[in-house]
């Protein structure tokens, strides 16, 4: 339920949203449902929820019915209603929206395969530490001084140490984190991030030209990285960003993935 009062109206717990917010988050949540069964051509009438369903039955009669005497004994929510849910919202049934939504952010959803390619390995170590980001889109003067542009996100690249793939993990307002895959193919790198709150899939694609020859001088740093960044927005539109990637002088100091997204925005904020 925290969930769903986050992903609709922004509220980070279900006991701040009333009564009438919940038939909102029913009606949103029927119109996913109608247009879901459109997309798949389904003749059959929508199971819609009722106005009340959310309100009345999971929270009055489940939650907070629990709330006030741990020790009653409840019925079972209906599974059917769970996963017909958690489907509309983008998952394949209700244990994968589980699985997808504990602190253990779930990888494997993500994948970058090029099968017939060697990763750049040499390139992704040079990637691995905290970073920042803003959008140049964001406003996009050119007259503009870079200091006064709109900072987005702290982030952070690391190299698993049990599978050796590299992962990143970013921050972002609303107590909200991305959390993705990253790789390097040649002189390209990609990367792959879904969010722990927003149904949104970003994926970002750089180029650095000559990397492997600048390689070859172990001096060599990359502090900057110009991304195309593609989103589905809200309304369901593709949208293409221009992201710039600034890395941040190494600290010792505790690593943003272990740490919620307002720690890490004043981690980095230290430099």
């Amino acid at each position: 339920m925290n969930f769903l009062s986050m992903h609709f109206l922004k509220k980070n717990h279900w006991e701040d949203v009333t009564k009438t917010e919940w038939s909102y988050i029913v009606a949103e949540l029927n119109e996913l449902i109608i247009k879901d069964n459109t997309e798949k051509s389904i003749t059959k009438e929508p199971e819609i929820l009722g106005s009340n369903y959310l309100y009345e039955h999971l929270i009055i009669n489940k939650l907070k019915k629990y709330y006030q005497n741990k020790t009653t004994i409840l019925s079972k929510p209906n599974l059917a209603k769970l996963s017909l849910i958690v489907r509309v919202l983008g998952y394949a049934n209700y244990i994968d929206f589980i699985n997808s939504n504990t602190e253990a952010f779930n990888f494997n959803d993500l994948r970058i395969n090029m099968n017939n390619a060697k990763q750049n390995t040499l390139l992704l170590d040079r990637l691995v530490g905290c970073w920042y980001s803003y959008n140049r889109n964001l406003p996009d003067n050119i007259l503009q001084a870079k200091e006064d542009r709109i900072w987005r996100s702290a982030m952070e690249i690391y190299k698993s140490e049990t599978s050796d793939e590299y992962f990143i993990e970013r921050s972002g307002g609303d107590h909200h984190k991305y959390f993705g895959k990253v790789t390097a193919y040649s002189d390209f790198v990609f990367i792959i991030m879904n969010s722990n709150t927003f149904i949104r899939q970003r994926h970002f694609i750089s180029r650095i030209k000559d990397i492997n020859e600048k390689l070859k001088n172990p001096e060599y740093k990359l502090f900057e990285l110009h991304f195309i960044s593609t989103c589905i927005s809200f309304n369901q539109e593709p949208i293409a960003l221009f992201e710039i990637f600034q890395k941040q002088k190494e600290r010792p100091l505790s690593p943003i993935r272990s740490a919620s997204p307002l720690t890490a925005m004043k981690f980095l904020n230290l430099f």
